[in-house]
């Protein structure tokens, strides 16, 4: 099942003791739809945000209580919307995949020199955060696109982070042991549609002997995905985020460019 599948059930219809519908974009028959009431919709975007910022931070094993915290709804406005952790999980993962693809286009558009371009996305994406968010599966094929790497992959690729969905424990390792996500398909559009642009950043990065021979796309989406540990002063983070990525990028450039 695709990422994209599991949006019907996010949109399960909720009705208060007024009859309204507030979960979602509810069905009355073939083709009729009733919107988002305003206060629903607001409720919405707010727990997005939430999942962004906890699953960003603390991976997507944070529960969904914490979720409902930062967006300061009851936790039960969370399931009317989301009806289980793993359907929130694959909403975040899918949007921010989307980003991604994006970014990455925007530095294939608007930079001529591959290395700049390579470097833009990199930049881009560690600074929206949208890494952090992967789904593991993206991370597990990355390399796959590249002549059969994977092997290779799995044996340099170290440990992402492990979190747990649904009660269940998920492995975000790349190359790692395949997980209840990971069972699901891998060729969903949008994860092909950012492995593909990336690839080709790669592919010309390295074809212009500005990228080592030996990166992959897997390494790059590793990349983003690393963060520099949380800091208290805003500015000491962004420091921090900067340096580490600039120590990374040096790591992906091939040593005679």
């Amino acid at each position: 099942m695709n990422i994209s599948d599991f949006h019907g059930s996010a949109t399960t219809l909720s009705v208060e003791s007024n009859g309204r519908g507030i979960a979602g974009s509810t069905t009355h028959g073939v083709g009729r739809s009733t919107p988002l009431r305003v206060d629903a919709q607001r409720n919405l975007e707010h727990v997005l945000r939430a999942a962004r910022e906890v699953f960003g931070e603390l991976g997507y094993g944070a529960p969904m209580e914490d979720v409902a915290r930062r967006a300061r709804v009851g936790v039960g406005t969370v399931y009317r919307r989301f009806p289980s952790k793993d359907v929130l999980v694959r909403r975040i993962a899918e949007e921010e995949t989307t980003r991604l693809t994006e970014q990455a286009k925007a530095a294939l558009g608007q930079e001529e020199e591959p290395w700049q371009a390579l470097s833009r996305f990199l930049r881009t994406s560690v600074a929206s955060g949208a890494g952090r968010l992967l789904p593991p599966q993206v991370l597990r094929v990355g390399s796959a696109v590249e002549d059969g790497a994977e092997e290779a992959e799995a044996a340099r690729v170290p440990h992402q982070r492990q979190a747990v969905v649904g009660g269940g424990a998920l492995d975000l390792r790349v190359g790692g042991t395949r997980s209840a996500m990971e069972d699901e398909p891998s060729d969903d559009a949008g994860a092909g549609a950012l492995l593909e642009v990336v690839g080709r950043l790669v592919h010309r990065a390295r074809e212009a002997g500005e990228l080592r021979a030996d990166v992959t796309v897997a390494d790059v989406l590793l990349v983003i995905a690393t963060a520099a540990p949380a800091l208290p002063d805003p500015a000491q983070q962004a420091a921090a985020s900067t340096r580490l990525l600039d120590i990374l990028l040096e790591g992906l450039r091939s040593r005679t460019a």
